[in-house]
């Protein structure tokens, strides 16, 4: 079973209103080995949404900001740690994230100027469930 980013899935969940759905991660889901969480979604935050990118606070913590400076990193904090209840619940041990996402991108997100620029980083989600064993790749490895 493979936890996956809900809008891989085709569930309208971006914060766009869109998806960004995978034929991999379809297949997937037909053969039953798919379990779908968005946790932006799960950390209270509604569709569509403004969008948010991660910067590094003066204390070197990572924050979830808006383009226009508002603080989301408590809702991103939350859904990552929901992701991780349903990770372990589930006994998962591979997730399949969205790219870049603040909250699901692994390797590579965007900066946090909201120019499109993208850094070396991980995602809340990403870098939380690493951080508890779990392998995690996005739609752009598979």
């Amino acid at each position: 079973m493979y936890l996956i980013s809900a809008c891989l899935g085709g569930v309208n969940c971006r914060y766009d209103g869109k998806n960004s759905e995978n034929k991999f991660v379809m297949d997937l889901m037909k053969q039953g080995k798919a379990m779908l969480v968005c946790p932006e979604q799960l950390g209270g935050l509604k569709t569509p949404r403004v969008s948010c990118e991660i910067t590094l606070g003066d204390d070197g913590i990572k924050k979830v900001l808006s383009k226009d400076g508002e603080d989301f990193t408590d809702n991103f904090t939350r859904g990552a740690e929901e992701v991780l209840k349903i990770a372990k619940a589930m006994g998962i041990e591979k997730a399949i994230l969205k790219s870049k996402s603040p909250s699901c991108g692994c390797g590579i997100i965007y900066d946090g100027t909201f120019s499109g620029k993208l850094i070396e980083g991980e995602g809340l989600t990403a870098e939380l469930l690493m951080k508890n064993g779990i392998e995690v790749c996005t739609e752009k490895d598979i």
